[in-house]
């Protein structure tokens, strides 16, 4: 599941979230949105938002 995901990614539930940088959360969601999701007809969340933003960039060319 989700959260066991997130602590083999390096988030303990003791972790102090006051001390995380801006680099390691970009990274562990960087890790996140690149896993296949069955809710997504296992397709990435990273390849469902581009897919939207490329549908709306090239409506907005018509």
């Amino acid at each position: 599941n989700s959260n066991g995901i997130l602590r083999r990614n390096g988030l303990p539930k003791s972790m102090d979230f006051r001390e995380v940088n801006q680099t390691f959360i970009s990274s562990v969601s960087n890790q996140r949105n690149h896993i296949p999701r069955k809710s997504l007809n296992y397709r990435t969340p990273i390849e469902i938002f581009l897919s939207y933003v490329q549908e709306a960039f090239y409506s907005s060319l018509i």
